[in-house]
């Protein structure tokens, strides 16, 4: 029987049990894939982090959802690396730090920032694809909405920063709480859309502090509704700058609070609408379980 360091963090989340848990498995290099799959239904969190050796970044990670790998996500990503960091594995011998980090979408750049006491830990996500768009009363159905919950106007679009998602922009928070997820007809949304998963956001926070709020809905039966979605996140951010849908490229993005889950992200477009170069996600992160998996 081999034994694994094993954690659990709340990623996007500034005291326990908010924000987003992820599961995280170090040296987890000579785990099968299939084990891993495994381990992530085990858990049965939105994802698993297995941590393994790189030789084309410092670390390398594998996320994995109770139904298959993903290939880039953020929650995992601020709770891998601060997991390294709590661990040791990562140093900070200044306030501010860089690590790189392999996922299978691609090397991304993480920082670290400790100058407010705590770490604030931000990817930079892939470069913005605008992928395939879908009928308008099609989507709004897939979730039991009509179309006029959707913002006038616009387009619903799978939008990629190293995950395709789908972005549904949203009128009203009246019409984020009534989505429901029709299973037959998101599913065979999700195969022509090309896209991992939803996000249903307003251009309102939850609370003051923030400027968007969403939900996140992923592949039923096997993941249901995400409290927090990094990845998402940045796919957002882009769509809503790229569109001309925010006056700045930066704000808080809320997700969660009617999960009992509050989280925030603060997050950054880089570069022009027409041509972003990346876009930054970043937050604060809780362990609250540190042990070991034995398999």
């Amino acid at each position: 029987m081999a034994r694994y360091p094993f954690y659990q963090v709340d990623a996007f989340a500034e005291k326990p049990l908010t924000g987003n848990p992820c599961a995280i498995v170090l040296n987890a290099d000579d785990i099968d894939e299939s084990i891993m799959q495994q381990i992530a239904l085990e858990n049965n969190l939105s994802e698993t982090s297995f941590v393994l050796k790189s030789n084309r970044a410092d670390f390398r990670a594998r996320y994995f959802t109770p139904a298959e790998e993903i290939p880039l996500a953020g929650h995992p990503t601020i709770a891998t690396i601060f997991t390294l960091l709590e661990t040791g594995k990562i140093k900070m011998d200044e306030k501010r730090k860089v690590v790189t980090l392999e996922l299978k979408a691609g090397v991304i750049n993480v920082e670290i920032d400790i100058t407010e006491g705590h770490p604030i830990i931000t990817m930079s996500q892939l470069k913005p694809q605008f992928l395939n768009t879908l009928p308008i009363e099609e989507t709004a159905a897939a979730f039991n909405l009509h179309a006029d919950d959707i913002l006038a106007n616009s387009v619903v679009q799978t939008v990629s920063t190293g995950t395709p998602q789908l972005m549904l922009p949203l009128r009203t928070h009246d019409s984020l709480r009534r989505a429901r997820v029709n299973a037959p007809l998101y599913l065979s949304l999700r195969e022509r859309g090309n896209f991992f998963s939803a996000h249903l956001f307003c251009i309102t926070g939850f609370t003051p502090e923030g400027q968007t709020s969403a939900r996140h809905f992923a592949v039923p039966p096997d993941t249901m509704e995400d409290p927090f979605t990094g990845s998402a996140t940045g796919g957002m951010a882009a769509y809503l700058w790229h569109y001309g849908l925010i006056g700045k490229p930066e704000f808080i993005a809320e997700q969660g609070h009617w999960m009992k889950r509050p989280g925030k992200a603060r997050v950054q477009v880089v570069g022009p609408r027409e041509n972003i170069e990346t876009v930054k996600v970043g937050g604060a992160a809780v362990m609250i379980l540190e042990g070991e998996l034995k398999i």
